[in-house]
């Protein structure tokens, strides 16, 4: 059986060393260098003309923060490298630069094993296929036509805008529900915190007026009652569904289906989350397509990039029937998911021959689309949430007040 050839070209790892020592003008000099061992340090030094004092490799820090790979991460190592092959730097020269250049050890520890794959003569976008978690079926697949088609470099920028764009609307969308998400959690925890310490110090008040409590006040005591009595089982029984829940959305597709239709139909979130899943279905099919990557083959991976189990079950069911033959118009109006202006844009681009420009153009005004509506959600909600935590912790001030407004009319 034949020796694979990564197994034979493995590089050894490098470490960072500190050094100093004396330049050729009597300069003391010092600094740090990455190589395999003390000895290569050393000879480079001497290379250099720096007579060397000491050597000793560069300590770890006690606590690491940033050790994690980020899509900015990808997407900043996306766009550096179609820079670097558009200006001719050889694949592994600037995986070499990327390696040196990485602050994070995760990444460049990735770089590193990348790098020593195209060495040993796999094929880069195989070499990237060995990362899944960082590169996708989708990012693979444009690399591996870019390589065939000799044009990496154009096709690296192709997929680093669509890294922007896509990484763009995340974030807005995540804004969008962390405003309300945060005040809401507040929310709960103040009242909480009235329902257990503040309301039985008013209770105890209560007690010594002899007088009926108005229903209002009997309902919060009891609330805050209640909360005392049980309040381990409340918050127990909140994290044990909440656990359940994330639990469920990543083990049963049936569950995560169900949530992201009824994300669909919600009323205000509803209209984004179809506006988001549209604008990434327009904006990686037109980069895969414009990659060169034929057209049955690329909808496999923009149902995964769609960010919504229905609208991926409907991409899969359009690869199919344009495999057999449909126009691809005519099968995303069979789905009945995407909006006429899209249908018609697709269409167009079908006889026109530029189908890869016309899905740009739909993802533009979609992504400009999800911009001003996420833009408006924000400032509607802030108001809307802030009343109602106001509402509430009025109510509860309210409730305690009463009794004394009450007393204060019959003296």
């Amino acid at each position: 059986m034949a020796k694979t050839p990564a197994k034979v070209a493995q590089s050894p790892q490098e470490t960072v060393y500190l050094w100093d020592g004396v330049d050729k003008r009597g300069k003391r000099v010092k600094g740090e260098l990455r190589s395999a061992n003390e000895l290569l340090v050393k000879a480079e030094l001497r290379r250099q003309g720096i007579v060397v004092g000491k050597v000793k490799k560069k300590p770890k820090p006690l606590f690491t923060f940033g050790n994690k790979i980020t899509p900015h991460d990808i997407m900043l190592v996306t766009r550096q490298l179609s820079t670097m092959l558009n200006a001719g730097v050889p694949v592994v020269q600037s995986l070499d630069m990327l390696v040196n250049g990485a602050r994070s050890p995760k990444l460049r520890d990735m770089l590193r094993e990348i790098k020593t794959d195209v060495e040993s003569g796999l094929p880069f976008a195989a070499a990237l296929g060995r990362h899944p978690l960082y590169f996708d079926n989708l990012y693979c697949n444009l690399v591996n036509a870019g390589e065939e088609a000799g044009v990496l470099d154009g096709i690296l920028a192709k997929i680093a805008v669509y890294k922007e764009k896509s990484e763009s609307i995340k974030a807005k969308v995540k804004k969008a529900l962390l405003y309300p998400t945060i005040v809401l959690f507040v929310a709960v925890i103040v009242t909480v915190f009235i329902l257990i310490f503040v309301i039985p110090q008013f209770e105890s008040l209560f007690k010594g007026f002899g007088a009926d409590l108005p229903a209002f006040t009997r309902m919060v005591i009891s609330a805050s009652q209640f909360m005392q009595a049980w309040w381990y089982l409340l918050i127990g029984g909140g994290v044990i569904t909440a656990f359940g829940l994330i639990e469920s959305h990543k083990r049963s597709a049936a569950f995560r289906e169900s949530v992201d239709r009824l994300s669909l139909r919600l009323p205000i979130l509803g209209n984004i989350m179809t506006l988001s899943a549209n604008s990434r279905f327009a904006r990686t099919l037109a980069t895969m397509f414009g990659g060169g990557v034929p057209l049955v083959d690329a909808m496999r991976s923009v149902a995964g990039a769609t960010g919504n189990i229905v609208y991926e079950k409907a991409v899969l069911e359009m690869r199919d029937a344009v495999a057999s033959g449909q126009q691809l118009n005519f099968a995303m109006r069979q789905t009945t998911l995407f909006p006429d202006m899209v249908v018609q844009m697709v269409s167009i681009g079908e006889e026109a021959g530029s189908l890869s420009d016309m899905l740009d153009k739909v993802a533009d005004f979609y992504e400009e689309e999800l911009d001003n509506k996420i833009g408006a959600l924000t400032t509607l909600i802030e108001p809307l949430v802030m009343a109602l935590l106001a509402g509430i912790v009025g109510s509860l001030v309210i409730a305690m007040y009463l009794p004394i407004f009450k007393l204060g009319s019959v003296v």
